[in-house]
């Protein structure tokens, strides 16, 4: 039985806004605790929480842009339909993961994107929508995120020039 529940409806009731990479979010929690900037590598530059987290949505024919953070980020699967997550490592290899709960289609419930590596994100083919969580450690904090240039990142990676064209902003 297909569910009722729709994007527009999540984003009302979670109280999502819009994400400057596309897609809805909340943040869900932020520790209290903070790390001092002395005691985390020298990329972050300032303090920052232990660890935060979000609610994040995509509906189909929407995406999340091309971007990196200075942490590393776990992404969670929630419900909807699956979501594929697109990530360029510092290698030049770019990888597809597949999150969703169908475990025979070797969809993941669960992945981690390392720190520093370009990653984009769009609903599967067919898919309506996908509600995911990121926890992210340290925590996240916008000083930390970078969109990507399209030529540039083009520049960079230019065997996945066609990718980083359709999932750039």
């Amino acid at each position: 039985m297909k569910s009722t529940i729709t994007a527009a409806k999540l984003i009302e009731q979670l109280k999502l806004q819009a994400h400057p990479e596309g897609g809805w979010y909340r943040r869900t929690y932020q520790s209290v605790e903070i790390i001092n900037a002395a005691a985390l590598p020298k990329r972050f530059g300032e303090n920052r929480n232990i660890s935060t987290a979000i609610f994040y949505l995509l509906e189909k024919g929407n995406f999340s842009a091309f971007h990196r953070i200075k942490s590393d980020e776990v992404w969670h699967f929630y419900m909807g339909d699956p979501l594929m997550i697109h990530v360029i490592y510092p290698s030049g290899e770019l990888s597809t993961i597949i999150l969703g709960n169908d475990f025979e289609k070797y969809q993941h419930f669960q992945y981690t994107v390392p720190a520093g590596c370009w990653f984009a994100s769009e609903p599967a083919p067919a898919s309506e929508y996908s509600l995911v969580g990121c926890t992210v450690a340290p925590g996240f904090d916008f000083d930390d995120f970078e969109l990507a240039d399209v030529v540039v990142l083009e520049e960079i990676y230019p065997r996945h020039k066609e990718i980083i064209k359709r999932l750039c902003r």
